[in-house]
């Protein structure tokens, strides 16, 4: 068959599509006007050097491409399991804050009130999980429809009507909550408390790497690429910035809910302008959406786990699928966890601040493979030289170590500041905030450490399916 080739504007949209959501609008908007300063900032220390140092790994090692193999090959594959293992683990934890803000959004539709209630999220949390996880053991067609409408019903359209009605608001004359001036503009920089939020806003642009895959498929892709870059950049940053700024202008900064405020902010615009009756149909693009990202990614991160359990670096239950293809075991044991982790949601003495100690979690696992990737790259360089890459950073060695050392400071420098609990969420006691994420970045770190440590021999042999 003739292989399909990608335009530049198709890439930018799979990009747009795998990295912006309106679900964390709220998190940056607790910056106000300084959401611009740093969101420059994590384009130009993050945002970018992932996109492109993606594309060079994906378009080199394209059969058997992404972060597991990438590492391994760098660093050897008690790494690249590590690597891939981190993957899983901040997808396991993400789960939760995802769910919350369905969990937040619906409560708009039944008693707003519901969106601060901890054992309302816990329950919608756990509820929704399990139902969902047991949708997916049908495969992923069940899923597959959701999908496809949550891109353009929860996004591209709440999205837009948020940044509208936020242009109409402050071009009507009404009362703006943040201040459109210099010193709002430039953060309070040796304020760790202050910065927290930074991580969020990366957090937010993570996950290009995934769609660096299609950069083999690009014409010309030393030229086209970068551009696709760059005009994926230009939208992302542009959607984002333009429904932060919306929220900001609104709500006020004390009472943004970081689990509900994308619906908070245009209950506000809708009552203003005596359009009421939007609102329910928000919500439901914006539930639907968040659900269709959940049905779509909750095999994956336990599928990618898959194949290192038929390598032989799990034991073989749970290398085990059922007739539709689905790793049951693996699925169930997510469930288990993500369960697990959802009680934080009565630990924290507010939904907003569960929330964020879960997202911040998210962030330390996420970061640490960003800095094992862009090690890798570099690495990589040297240790193989010769391997053709479709699509190269510019400039040789020095290139390479420029834009993956921007990655690595950028990554690095968020992982850090991650350690501080945010100023302005109440997250309880401090001790009990690093605590919690020192001890589940160790536990994530050592396990695979532990798994191989007992690795048996007859792990890697094939099960009777696979053999038949």
């Amino acid at each position: 068959m003739k292989k399909r080739t990608l335009s530049i504007f198709m890439l930018a949209m799979i990009n747009v599509a795998a990295v912006s959501s309106v679900r964390n609008w709220p998190t940056i908007a607790e910056y106000g006007f300084a959401s611009v300063f740093f969101f420059a900032l994590a384009a130009i220390l993050f945002f970018i050097p992932v996109s492109m140092v993606a594309a060079e790994l994906a378009t080199g090692w394209p059969k058997t491409g992404g972060v597991f193999e990438w590492v391994k090959e760098a660093f050897g594959h008690r790494t690249g399991f590590l690597a891939i293992w981190l993957l899983w683990a901040e997808n396991v934890i993400y789960y939760p804050t995802l769910i919350s803000f369905i969990a937040g959004t619906v409560a708009y539709m039944i008693d707003p009130a519901l969106a601060n209630n901890t054992l309302y999220t816990l329950l919608f949390i756990v509820v929704t999980f399990w139902i969902t996880t047991c949708a997916n053991l049908l495969g992923m067609r069940a899923s597959g429809w959701i999908s496809t409408f949550g891109v353009i019903g929860g996004t591209l359209i709440p999205g837009g009507l948020i940044i509208a009605l936020g242009i109409l608001w402050v071009t009507t004359g009404n009362p703006i909550q943040i201040s459109f001036n210099l010193d709002s503009f430039i953060p309070d920089m040796s304020s760790p408390p202050q910065l927290v939020f930074f991580s969020g806003v990366v957090l937010a642009l993570g996950g290009l790497e995934m769609s660096a895959v299609h950069a083999r498929d690009v014409q010309n892709p030393q030229k086209n690429y970068p551009r696709a870059i760059l005009l994926s950049a230009i939208l992302i940053l542009g959607l984002y910035l333009l429904g932060v700024l919306a929220i900001a202008v609104v709500v006020p900064q004390s009472q943004i809910n970081l689990v509900s405020g994308s619906i908070q902010a245009f209950s506000y615009f809708v009552n203003a302008y005596g359009l009421n009756w939007l609102t329910p149909l928000m919500v439901l693009l914006l539930a639907v959406g968040a659900f269709g990202t959940l049905s779509t990614w909750i095999a994956g991160p336990s599928k990618g786990l898959l194949g290192a359990a038929q390598s032989g670096d799990l034991p073989p239950l749970f290398r085990k699928v059922n007739k539709h293809g689905m790793p049951v075991s693996l699925l169930v044991v997510q469930g288990i966890i993500v369960t697990l982790f959802s009680l934080i949601f009565l630990i924290m003495p507010t939904v907003s601040s569960a929330y964020w100690i879960l997202n911040a979690m998210v962030a330390q696992l996420y970061l640490i493979m960003y800095i094992l990737m862009f090690a890798a790259a570099i690495k990589l360089r040297y240790k193989y030289p010769h391997v053709k890459r479709a699509y190269k950073i510019p400039g040789g060695m020095v290139g390479m170590w420029c834009v993956a050392g921007l990655g690595l400071i950028g990554s690095i420098f968020t992982f850090l500041i991650g350690f501080f609990p945010p100023s302005q969420i109440q997250t309880g006691n401090t001790f009990f905030y690093v605590t919690f994420l020192l001890l589940g970045i160790v536990i994530a770190c050592i396990a695979p450490s532990i798994i191989l440590k007992f690795k048996k021999p007859h792990w890697s042999k094939p099960l009777k399916h696979e053999r038949d």
